[in-house]
Formats: structure tokens, C-alpha cells, sequence
């Protein structure tokens, strides 16, 4: 367990080029190296001026949704993959059965290991999810304890990038490995995670963002039984593949946009109480094709639109999962593809009917499939009507790709991306 200073050395000389290599590729190395330097260096100004205390370094990655768009809220399937945008962070334990974590930017977080009882006056805030990850490995029979930590964070908040749940699995990851020896496997980490956000956050949010950004690399997760999803980790080299994961930030605004987002949910839903079931993973697409006459008239025209963008968004999950197993990039592209044409034409995410010529997110996917069409692919990306789009681009297509959408929106509005191969994880 090397000491602060000696960490801090391993940063400067370079040597560290191998424990890298689990989690990013090579042209990463320089970043990381500064934004590790960063984190130690804040950690000694803050916790160890004497630079003498075992310290580690982890990081964990946000995520992104590459197919399965508005299905997990049914019961769907879901397509992910972790990011090379991280957390990172530099952890001590300390004998003070207290938590402290210093993030950039932002206030110090302070838990005492002994009150883990959910603080309705922190909901909302950071800290409440540190104590709700602590209370998670509590009531799961693990250790807990205090601990020390600096990090910074390169997971864009409100992106669609889902940078609280990257937080979340650093926090998890670190208690993980100070005081459980890594025993907590990624899954259950981020269960804990989902536990921390919905029950001490007060966020009632779903398992992709956290399983995601725990389990690493491409992942499929089958929500049909929410409270045990099925999780598969796909095989595939992204890095081989000769195109960049490209998120094209259109600079919308979500302060509006609750109720876009709950109609969708609730139409999805409607349809399936139309057939006496919850959600709609307890129906059958060819149940509403059967209905669709009368599912209109009861409830509406879009929201049988919307109950076959799910049906189809099951399948094309599945298909995108085979063709990236296979190592079918082709068949894999045209399948995001038919994904984000059916997030615009059936679940209809792409703008907001209330502002019907703000649409940044349909000119953006326009731009894209001029210069994309035969050779890249697009969609919309997340929880749609404003914000990001995302489009996997060929290497030699990506520079003028970026000059047309920082023309279309600004020089800040794109970031390239690769996946990344491991969840959370501890370098030192």
C-alpha cells in the first residue's frame, strides 16, 4: 500500500501505463495521468499535507444508452455501455468512522458511519448518496468504514451520461476495496447504488445507469423482473472497430420537460392496463396490433405509436446484441439506426409537440444522416426532446462530422468518446 508521496512520484514518472490499460487506451494515458496528479494533490491539501498516508486511486465510468430507448420504465430491454468519461478519485481509510469526500467543485460531503438512517433534509444532494451506499453495505452484512477521498469528475452532468450514478459506483467501489477486499460483485454494487438514489436521494430512478457504469463495457440488461434483472456482458472491442461513439450535446433545456417524460411512461402503461396487466412487457405486440382500433379510441392514437416502439425496441436489443457478439459492426450500426427512426416516428421523443419548431434534436439527426448515410449511424440519445444525440462515426468521416455539429451548435457541443472495457475500478 504505497504512501501519498510515493503515489504521487508513480504519477509523475509514468508508471502506472499497465494498471491504465485495464480501463483506458493509450491516447487517454496523458488525461488521466493530469487529472490523477490533480486528485492527489487536492487529497494532500485537504487530508495529508505530510504526504504519508496509504493511498489509492480508483475511478468509474458514465455510461450510455446505445439501444432500448424508453423501455426499462415496462419491464424492457435495455443495450448499454460504459464510457471512457470517468470519476476519479484518491481514497484513505481513516480510524474516524467517518466519511469525507471532497469532489471539484462542490462542497465537502460528510457521513458519520454511525447515523446511516435516511436524512429526508439531504435528499437531492450528494451526500445523501454517500450515506445511502454506506447504509447499502450495511444491511447487506459488509463492512463499512471511514474514509478520506478527492475526485473529480469528466461525466457531463445532464448529458445523458448519467454522472450521479458514476459517483455512485466510485463511492461503492471504493468501500468495496478498502474494507471488503472486492467482494461485492459489480452487480450487487449496482444494486446498492439504485438502493442509495431511490431510497436516501429520493430519486425514483431504474438499474441501467448503475449497472452500466458497474459491470463495464457493452452490457444487455433484461428488466423483466425488475428486482432481479438479467445481465449480460457483451463481447466486443470497441476499439477495433474504426468509428468513434460521438454524444452531440444540442444545448435544450429539461427544465420543461417533466411531463414529456412521464407521458410516455403512462401511455405505455395505459395500453397495458387496457389488458389488465402493469406494464407493458406483460403484454404481446400482436395483443395491441389485434386492439389498435379500440386502444385508440380508449386511449389514443400515439400511445399505441408508443407501445410498438417498445415491442420493437425488445427486438432490435436482442438483435443488436447477436450482431455485436458476432462482431457484425454493420448489421450492429443499421440497427441503432432503425432505433433512433423509431424513437422519432412511433415514440415521438425526438421534440416536444408544445414547441413545435424547436427542434434541435431533429436537425442535428438531419445533419447527421447527410453526412453519415452508408457509413455511420445516429439516434437519439436518452431520455430525448432535448439534449443529446448520439452517432457512431468512421475515424476518417470524424473531424468533418465534429466541424458540422460545432457549426450547428457550438465549439463545447461534442465529445468523443470510446467504450470502456471495466466498470469501477482501483489502479493502486
Amino acid at each position: 500500500m504505497p504512501a501519498l508521496n510515493e503515489v504521487r512520484r508513480l504519477l509523475r514518472e509514468r508508471a502506472l501505463d499497465d494498471s491504465f490499460a485495464a480501463a483506458y487506451t493509450p491516447e487517454l494515458f496523458d488525461r488521466q495521468y493530469t487529472r490523477f496528479a490533480a486528485v492527489t494533490d487536492d487529497f494532500a491539501e485537504r487530508f495529508d499535507p505530510s504526504g504519508n498516508r496509504d493511498v489509492h486511486l480508483f475511478s468509474a465510468p458514465g455510461r450510455t444508452e446505445v439501444g432500448g430507448n424508453h423501455t426499462d420504465h415496462n419491464h424492457g430491454k435495455v443495450l448499454a455501455a460504459s464510457i471512457s468519461l470517468d470519476v476519479v478519485g484518491a481514497a484513505a481509510k481513516n480510524d474516524e468512522f467517518t466519511v469525507r469526500i471532497k469532489s471539484a467543485g462542490y462542497p465537502m460531503d460528510v457521513v458519520d458511519c454511525g447515523d446511516l438512517s435516511v436524512h429526508d433534509a439531504d435528499a437531492g444532494r450528494s451526500v445523501s448518496l454517500v450515506r445511502g451506499i454506506l447504509a447499502g453495505f450495511a444491511q447487506r452484512g459488509y463492512k463499512v468504514g471511514g474514509f478520506d477521498a478527492a475526485t473529480a469528475s469528466m461525466v457531463l452532468s445532464g448529458s445523458g451520461l448519467s454522472s450521479s450514478a458514476a459517483f455512485e459506483i466510485l463511492v461503492g467501489t471504493i468501500l468495496n476495496e478498502l474494507y471488503n477486499d472486492g467482494a461485492v460483485s459489480p452487480v450487487e454494487l449496482a444494486r446498492i447504488a439504485q438502493y442509495a438514489e431511490n431510497v436516501h436521494f429520493k430519486k425514483p430512478c431504474g438499474l441501467l445507469d448503475q449497472m452500466a457504469c458497474s459491470v463495464g463495457g457493452f452490457v444487455k440488461i433484461d428488466f423483466a423482473d425488475p428486482a432481479a434483472p438479467v445481465v449480460e456482458r457483451v463481447n466486443f472491442d470497441f476499439a477495433s472497430c474504426g468509428h468513434s461513439l460521438c454524444i452531440i450535446d444540442t444545448l435544450g433545456s429539461h427544465s420543461d420537460l417533466t411531463d414529456d417524460y412521464a407521458a410516455i411512461r403512462s401511455e405505455m402503461e395505459a395500453v397495458a392496463a387496457y389488458f389488465g396487466k402493469t406494464v407493458l412487457r406483460e403484454v404481446t405486440k400482436q395483443q395491441v396490433l389485434d386492439n389498435a382500433a379500440a386502444l385508440a379510441k380508449a386511449i389514443s392514437e400515439r400511445a399505441v405509436l408508443r407501445a410498438l416502439h417498445f415491442f420493437g425496441e425488445n427486438e432490435r436489443v436482442e438483435r443488436e446484441f447477436d450482431a455485436l457478439s458476432a462482431g457484425d459492426f454493420e448489421t450492429f450500426k443499421a440497427t441503432v439506426i432503425e432505433s433512433g427512426r423509431s424513437s422519432y416516428q412511433y415514440n415521438q421523443n425526438v421534440f416536444t409537440s408544445r414547441y413545435p419548431t424547436k427542434q434541435p434534436l431533429s436537425l442535428a439527426l438531419a445533419v447527421s444522416e447527410d453526412l453519415l448515410k452508408g457509413r455511420g449511424a445516429w439516434r437519439v440519445h436518452g431520455g430525448g426532446f432535448a439534449g443529446t444525440i448520439q452517432a457512431f462515426v468512421p475515424n476518417d468521416l470524424l473531424a468533418d462530422y465534429l466541424a458540422a455539429m460545432r457549426a450547428l451548435f457550438n465549439q463545447d457541443a461534442c465529445y468523443v468518446l470510446s467504450v470502456r472495457p471495466v466498470g469501477g475500478k482501483q489502479f493502486i
